[in-house]
C-alpha cells in the first residue's frame, strides 16, 4: 500500500497541476509506515496568462445565437466583442477572452483538499467524533497533521492555506514515534528530510532497504555466515520501520532437521526475519536476522530474546508437522481431496486429480515422457495440499510434496513433477524440463483452462480471478521452450473436455458443453493467440505477423506457429520479402476494387494457355506461381518454413515485371479476367505460409 499510495499521490497532484496549465520540472513521492510525502520541483509562482479568441455568430444572427455566444464568452454585451470581416463568410463577432494566471498557492489550496478527501486507499478508516458525520474523512490510519508549503528557493515558503476535517495545513510534523516524538517545524523539503533524519526517521524507502541489506550482510559476515537474500521480504520490512536497526538471533541446531524451505517460510511468514546460511554453502545456519524500529538501551537483547522465543515456538510447530506428515504416504491422503471443492461446477480436487492423471498419461508420449510415470506423478501432485505443513504454509505446496515423494521412494522424475507441475507461475519463472514434469504441468493447465472455459468463467478486462492468463502463458512457455509439438484443439482442448465428462464435473451439462461447443474451442484458441502475442512481443516479434499466421486454418500447434512467425519475420527483413509484400498489397487492392465493381470473385484458376498468349511477363508470372506455390506448400509440409519463404522469394522478380509491363484491366474481357485470376493466384500462393493481408506496412 505504501508504494501504491506514493505513486497515487504523485500522479494525482501532478495531473491536477498539468490539467490547470502548470508545468513542473520533477516530482518524487515518499512513504514510511507513518507518513506520505511529495516534493514537486520547478513550479512557477503563478500560472500563465491565457488569451483566447472565440468565434461567434454572424452579424445579424438570431437573438438566441447572440445570447448564447455572450454567455459562453462571459461578455455583458456585443459592445465587448469585435467584428471581423471574412471575404467568404462575411462579418462575424469575435470575443477576445483574457484570463490572468492564477497564483500557484491558490491552485494548490484548491486541489490538495480534494485529493486528500478522495484518496484511493485500498483500505481506509474513520475515527473520532467526526466519524459519525456523513462524508467524514477516511484515511489509512488517523491523520494527525498536514505539512504543505510552497515558494521559491530564494524566499521563505508560504503555507498552503487549507484544512481537511479541522486539520489545518501548516509546518508542523513529528519524528519517530518513540525515539523523537516531539513536534518539528519545517519549511522546505530539504529541511523536512534533514529534520526527520535528526528525529530518527529515514524518509526514502530505498535508503531504508539499503541500510537493512548492508547491515544484515555485515552482521552475518562477522559470524562467518551469509544472508539468504529475499527482495520481497526486504521490501516488506523496509515498510514496517522508520529507523531500521538490524539484530541477529539464533535457534536450536535440532530444528535444522526440518526442510530448509519450511524453516525459511516459518521465520519469514511469522516474524518477517531473514534466514542465514553457512558461507559458501546452501546449508542453513541456526540463526536469523531481524529488523527493529528501535534503538534499545540494552543493545536489542530483549527484542532479540523475544523474537527467539517466538521463532522457537514456530519451529517446534513446523517440526511436529514435518514428523507427522512423514508418517503417512501421499496416496493415503488422496481420499481427503474428495472433500475439497475445486469449483462448484467443476467438482472436487479428487475429481480434478483423476482428470489430470488421465490427461497427463495421454500427453506423455507427445512430450517424450513415460506414461506410467506421468500418471503416477499427476495422481500424487495435489496430495500435499492436505498435509499439515502445507496447511500451515500454503506457499510450500508442491515443494513439500516433492520431499514427501522422495522420502517414500518415488522415482526422481515423479518427485520433481509433484513440485514443478505448478510451473511456470510467471514470465520470469523457470520452465520445467523433465519430460514427466512437462506432461503433468500441461495437463494441470489444460484442465484449468478448458474447465473454466466450459462454465463461461473467462477473463474479462483486468479481472482474471482464476489466473487463466497465467495458465495460458504457462502452456505456451512449456511447449515452445521444450520444443513440444502438440495440437491445442485435439491434444489439449478436446482431451481435457473428455476428462471433464468422464471424471465428474458436478455440472454434467457444462462438462458436456465443453466437448460439444466449437465456439468455446475457437474462443480458447483466440485466447492463446493473444497470450502468444504478449510472449513473442516481449521477445521482439511483431504482433501482425502472429495475426498473419493464426489467420490460416488449423494453426493450433504453437511451436509451429512460432517457427513460422520467425521465418516470416526474417523473410520480410529482406529486399525480396519487402518487395513481394508490396506486390501482394498492390494485387490485393486491385482485386478488392475490381471484385466489388464486378460483384464477383476471381478465384478460378488462371488459364495458363491464355497467359502464354499474352505478354511475356504474364506468362512468366503464371509459370512462377505454379512452381512457387507447389514448392512453398511442400516446404510447409516438411515444416521447413525458411524453405517456404525461399520459394516465395522467387516470385519477387516476375511480380515486379508484371506490374511494370502488364495492364491488368485490359480491353479484352478474357485477358482482364485471366489477369485478375493471376493476381488471385498470387494471393493464394502467399497463404501457403501466412495471410499477408494481416501484415502491416
Amino acid at each position: 500500500m505504501q508504494r501504491r499510495a506514493a505513486d497515487d499521490l504523485r500522479k494525482l497532484v501532478t495531473d491536477a497541476l498539468v490539467e490547470r496549465g502548470f508545468l513542473y520540472e520533477g516530482a518524487k513521492a515518499f512513504a514510511t509506515p507513518r507518513r506520505l510525502a511529495l516534493h514537486v520541483a520547478g513550479l512557477p509562482p503563478r500560472g500563465q496568462d491565457v488569451r483566447e479568441e472565440r468565434k461567434g455568430p454572424r452579424v445579424g444572427a438570431p437573438e438566441g445565437a447572440v445570447q448564447g455566444f455572450l454567455k459562453s464568452a462571459g461578455l455583458a454585451s456585443l459592445d465587448e466583442a469585435t467584428i471581423v470581416t471574412d471575404p467568404k463568410k462575411g462579418e462575424f463577432y469575435v470575443a477576445v477572452i483574457e484570463r490572468p494566471g492564477r497564483p500557484t498557492l491558490d491552485v494548490l489550496a484548491e486541489i490538495l483538499p480534494q485529493i486528500i478527501r478522495a484518496f484511493p486507499w485500498p483500505k481506509s478508516m474513520r475515527w473520532g467524533a467526526a466519524s459519525a458525520q456523513p462524508g467524514a474523512l477516511r484515511w489509512v490510519r488517523p491523520l494527525q497533521s498536514i505539512v504543505a508549503t510552497f515558494g521559491p528557493e530564494t524566499e521563505t515558503p508560504d503555507v498552503v492555506p487549507f484544512a481537511v476535517d479541522g486539520i489545518m495545513a501548516g509546518t508542523t510534523t513529528y519524528g519517530h514515534r518513540f525515539l523523537a516524538p516531539d513536534p518539528i517545524e519545517v519549511r522546505r523539503f530539504d529541511d523536512y528530510v534533514q529534520a526527520l533524519e535528526r528525529a530518527k526517521v529515514v524518509l526514502d524507502v530505498e535508503r531504508r532497504k539499503d541500510i537493512i541489506l548492508h547491515d544484515a550482510r555485515d552482521l552475518a559476515f562477522a559470524r562467518g555466515l551469509e544472508l539468504v537474500e529475499d527482495d520481497g521480504l526486504l521490501e516488506e520490512v523496509a515498510g514496517l520501520v522508520e529507523w531500521p536497526v538490524v539484530l541477529l538471533g539464533s535457534f536450536d541446531d535440532a530444528f535444522l532437521d526440518i526442510p530448509a524451505e519450511a524453516i525459511r517460510a516459518t521465520i519469514r511468514a511469522n516474524q518477517k526475519c531473514f534466514v542465514l546460511r553457512h558461507a559458501g554453502t546452501e546449508t542453513l545456519a541456526p540463526a536469523f536476522i531481524l529488523t527493529s524500529n528501535l534503538i534499545a538501551s540494552d543493545g536489542g537483547a530483549a527484542i532479540t530474546a523475544g523474537n527467539e522465543r517466538v521463532v522457537r515456538a514456530r519451529l517446534s510447530d513446523a517440526k511436529f508437522f514435518w514428523e507427522t506428515d512423514k508418517a503417512t504416504r501421499l496416496e493415503e491422503r488422496l481420499p481427503k481431496l474428495d472433500a475439497i471443492v475445486f469449483h462448484e461446477k467443476l467438482g472436487t480436487q479428487g475429481q480434478r486429480v483423476q482428470r489430470i492423471a488421465a490427461l497427463a498419461r495421454e500427453l506423455a508420449p507427445l512430450v517424450g515422457a513415460d506414461p506410467d510415470l506421468a500418471e503416477r506423478a499427476a495422481t500424487l501432485a495435489k496430495a500435499d495440499l492436505v498435509t499439515e505443513m502445507v496447511g500451515e504454509f500454503p506457499e510450500l505446496q508442491g515443494l513439500m510434496g516433492r520431499k514427501y515423494a522422495g522420502l517414500q521412494g518415488e522415482p526422481e522424475s515423479v518427485a520433481a513433477a509433484v513440485e514443478e507441475h505448478y510451473k511456470p507461475v510467471g514470465p520470469s519463472d523457470r520452465v520445467p524440463t523433465d519430460r514427466v514434469a512437462v506432461a503433468v504441468a500441461l495437463a494441470d493447465k489444460f484442465d484449468t483452462l478448458v474447465g473454466f472455459w466450459s462454465i463461461d468463467e473467462k477473463p474479462t478486462g483486468s479481472k482474471d480471478p482464476y489466473a487463466l492468463r497465467r495458465a495460458a502463458l504457462g502452456v505456451i512457455r512449456l511447449l515452445i521452450e521444450n520444443t513440444v509439438k502438440l495440437s491445442l484443439l485435439r491434444d489439449g482442448y478436446q482431451a481435457a473436455a473428455d476428462g471433464l465428462r468422464n471424471y465428474g464435473a458436478v455440472d454434467d451439462e457444462a462438462a458436456g458443453d465443453a466437448t460439444a461447443n466449437d465456439g468455446d474451442a475457437a474462443s480458447l484458441l483466440a485466447f492463446f493467440a493473444d497470450r502468444l502475442k504478449v510472449y513473442l512481443r516481449d521477445k521482439g516479434a511483431r504482433h501482425d505477423l502472429i495475426d498473419a499466421v493464426f489467420a490460416l486454418p488449423g494453426q493450433d500447434d504453437l511451436l509451429m506457429v512460432v517457427r513460422r512467425v520467425e521465418a516470416l519475420g526474417t523473410f520480410l527483413e529482406t529486399d525480396d520479402g519487402r518487395n513481394l509484400l508490396a506486390g501482394y498489397k498492390r494485387a490485393a487492392n486491385i482485386l478488392r476494387i475490381e471484385e466489388k465493381k464486378d460483384g464477383r470473385a476471381y478465384d478460378a484458376a488462371p488459364d495458363a494457355a491464355l497467359a502464354a498468349e499474352g505478354q511475356p511477363e504474364e506468362r512468366d508470372l503464371s509459370d512462377a506461381l505454379v512452381t512457387a506455390r507447389a514448392a512453398a506448400s511442400a516446404a510447409v509440409e516438411r515444416e521447413d518454413f525458411a524453405g517456404a519463404m525461399q520459394a516465395l522469394s522467387t516470385l519477387r522478380a516476375p511480380v515486379d515485371a508484371f506490374f511494370e509491363h502488364v495492364t491488368v484491366n485490359a480491353e479484352d474481357p478474357a485477358l482482364r479476367q485471366n489477369r485478375l485470376a493471376l493476381l488471385n493466384a498470387l494471393r493464394a500462393a502467399t497463404r501457403a505460409v501466412a495471410d499477408f493481408s494481416r501484415i502491416e506496412g
